[in-house]
């Protein structure tokens, strides 16, 4: 069992060495752990102090590519390195790194396929009653999306086991966080969480300048990734409202008609013209929605048997060579050369007939 550790870093050369000195050296269960630093296009020594202090994996970007970009380069590097799961903290030693332990017990277990740390934000000191409050909000959004019950879905505090991994297709630009739970919720991923204890505040946060800019990123983060994975609730929610916007006006029209006043009242009509092209759109947006679904799903299935031969330990594998955990880590390619020698061994004999 091979652990990844991943720290993504913007200028974290102060509060680096604490994240370290925090990451159990042994975890039960587990015969290797290794640490990968991201460094997100860091300007001052984050990357020196790191290899003063032991560690062997790297992952460069030359400029600031942001949290998204660098979880998933560091899920690329680990996962090609053989990782069998994969902790992401934080380089701010917001964390409490000495409890990754009982993070991936779920995992281990085989209780869990994704593990959040709870921050237990309402405890948290530094937060104000209105971040708190909005934490709560989001979370309730991001469980209402995914169809799940967690108590802090914006925690970066998390381990995802191989398999969740290769399902995951990390797609936005600012954060993953809400984007791979709405996934997992939608892809049904067993999710746990862990409560843990924040560090005292060490910076601000560089993600963002402030928190209505990260309200209003995770908001588009969190509408978008619901669009794509439920594209009919959103489209048929708004067909019915412009129907019943477009209902009300042609009624009012039609009541004013056998009254014989109705004359003096044409905008109710163009009012409720405009409402039944909503509708009519909605529907159309709707049934394209519907065919960009299925094509995505047929992707992502494509996309998850690659990542199978991509990720493998051997990039030829073959499962007459693999060592039989391998062959239970790729059950689909293990048929899928099955069935390929099968249908050549049945070509050969039908020209051998011939």
């Amino acid at each position: 069992m091979r652990i990844f550790i991943q720290i993504p870093c913007l200028n974290e050369e102060t509060t680096l060495p604490l994240v370290l000195a925090g990451i159990p050296k042994q975890i039960d269960g587990v015969d290797e752990i290794h640490v990968l630093v991201i460094d997100d296009g860091s300007t001052d020594r984050t990357v020196e102090v790191a290899r003063e202090l032991g560690v062997e994996h790297f992952v460069f970007h030359t400029r600031n590519m942001g949290l998204a970009r660098s979880f998933r380069d560091g899920v690329d590097y680990a996962l090609q390195h053989g990782a069998d799961i994969v902790v992401n903290t934080d380089g701010d030693n917001q964390y409490p790194q000495e409890r990754i332990a009982d993070l991936v017990q779920p995992i281990l277990r085989g209780e869990a396929d994704i593990v959040i740390g709870d921050r237990q934000t309402k405890t948290i000191e530094h937060f104000s009653p209105f971040k708190k409050l909005m934490q709560g909000v989001g979370s309730a959004v991001v469980n209402f999306a995914a169809e799940t019950d967690l108590p802090d879905a914006a925690s970066g505090f998390r381990a995802y086991s191989h398999e969740s991994l290769i399902r995951l297709n990390v797609v936005t630009q600012f954060s993953y966080c809400m984007e791979t739970i709405i996934q997992a919720g939608h892809k049904r991923l067993r999710i746990a969480s862990v409560p843990v204890k924040t560090n005292p505040k060490t910076r601000e946060s560089r993600l963002f300048k402030n928190i209505f800019q990260h309200m209003g990123r995770s908001s588009q983060a969190i509408m978008r990734s619901y669009v794509m994975f439920k594209p009919h609730v959103v489209f048929l929610t708004l067909a019915v409202l412009f129907l019943i916007g477009a209902a009300i006006p042609f009624g009012r029209f039609l009541t004013l008609t056998w009254l014989g006043i109705a004359g003096d009242h044409i905008q109710s009509l163009i009012f409720g013209s405009a409402m039944l092209v909503g509708a009519l759109l909605s529907v159309a947006l709707l049934v394209i929605s519907d065919m960009l679904s299925t094509n995505r799903t047929l992707m992502e299935d494509a996309l998850e048997r690659i990542k199978l031969i991509q990720y493998a330990p051997d990039r030829t594998y073959d499962p007459r060579r693999a060592e039989p955990a391998d062959a239970a880590r790729h059950p689909s390619l293990l048929v899928s050369i099955e069935e390929a020698e099968e249908r050549t061994t049945a070509r050969s004999a039908a020209r051998s007939s011939r």
